[in-house]
């Protein structure tokens, strides 16, 4: 386990126990109270101990983060200039494995990996190219290899470089990278993509295409999906990716199924203003049944007023409860 300021190690082993023992008994995260709690652990003394399901060693810990970085411009206020070195900080604050970033463009991608040198990063602009704005997937290089990736388009021709045929005004797109852990041996995939911001219909679609791709990933390996999905939770597109899916494309929301929430109720888009109490989460973190999600949040970082993002990030704890 890795030593941080967010928890000492028998913090996080406590709550890592805690998740895998309700998957183990087949409990819903969101059973309380203390009859439940007391199960759990006395199931843990029985047991002495954590045992975790076949094929790992030991606990695989993961931390994504999902973050709409706004792309970098110098005119008017929020300059990426202004703002680069509390962007730096927000990220370097939570420390996490992976982080599925939208809107970022090539240079400001590049201005990120120079601050942050624990990470490496893999995207494509959505034109095509270094053109516009990417999906880029950051990963901690000591940790992580990636064993494939790949990009494909939001659009009745997906495999078309830039392509939009739903209405949008923008080009929408995913990348995709499978990672091997390199210390378990442990393979999974990061998906990361940004729905469209206007056009509902767009939004259901690409919500149907990446489910169908998800559901056709060989190998079938574990999935981590990051977001800016422009619908909120009650939207019809939150339906289709968690209360609809089945098979190798089911999905949960990290979120409704953690263990711990910090930031209920405040809207992940910010406006470059304050948190609010709107509770409209439109940035989502996404799971295959593998993962349990220890603790939850909406990480409102701000220094001197400045925030690093229109969007706040959102931080999830995972640990993936089998190969």
């Amino acid at each position: 386990m890795r030593l941080n300021g967010r928890a000492t190690c028998q913090r996080r082993w406590r709550a890592l126990s805690h998740a895998v023992l309700r998957r183990l008994l087949g409990l819903s995260s969101h059973s309380g109270g203390r009859t439940c709690n007391l199960l759990v652990w006395s199931v843990g003394v029985i047991l002495l101990g954590l045992s975790l399901p076949e094929g790992l060693a030991e606990p695989v810990e993961l931390q994504v983060m999902t973050f709409n970085l706004k792309y970098a411009s110098e005119s008017g206020e929020n300059k990426w200039s202004e703002r680069r070195e509390v962007l730096k900080n927000a990220i370097a604050n939570e420390d996490p494995d992976l982080i599925g970033t939208q809107e970022g463009l090539y240079g400001q991608l590049k201005d990120i990996e120079s601050d942050l040198p624990q990470y490496r990063w893999i995207g494509l602009g959505r034109a095509g190219g270094s053109k516009e704005e990417f999906m880029a997937v950051f990963y901690r290089h000591d940790r992580f290899e990636p064993l494939a990736f790949d990009h494909f388009w939001l659009s009745d021709t997906p495999d078309v470089i830039g392509s939009r045929t739903w209405g949008n005004s923008n080009r929408r797109m995913v990348t995709w990278v499978l990672f091997r852990d390199k210390k378990s041996g442990a393979e999974f995939y990061h998906w990361n993509t940004h729905f469209d911001h206007e056009v509902q219909a767009a939004r259901e679609n690409s919500a149907d295409l990446l489910l169908a791709r998800i559901g056709a990933r060989e190998p079938v390996r574990p999935v981590v999906v990051t977001g800016d999905f422009n619908a909120v939770q009650a939207n019809a597109v939150h339906a289709k990716l968690v209360s609809a899916a089945s098979g190798p494309a089911r999905l949960s929301d990290a979120w409704e199924i953690a263990e711990a929430r910090d930031g209920e109720g405040v809207s992940t888009f910010n406006g470059w203003k304050g948190p609010d109490d709107r509770d409209r989460r439109i940035d989502w973190i996404l799971v295959s049944p593998e993962f349990a999600c220890t603790h939850a949040r909406v990480v409102t970082y701000q220094e001197k007023g400045q925030f690093p993002s229109d969007h706040f990030p959102v931080v999830c704890d995972f640990v993936l409860t089998s190969p």
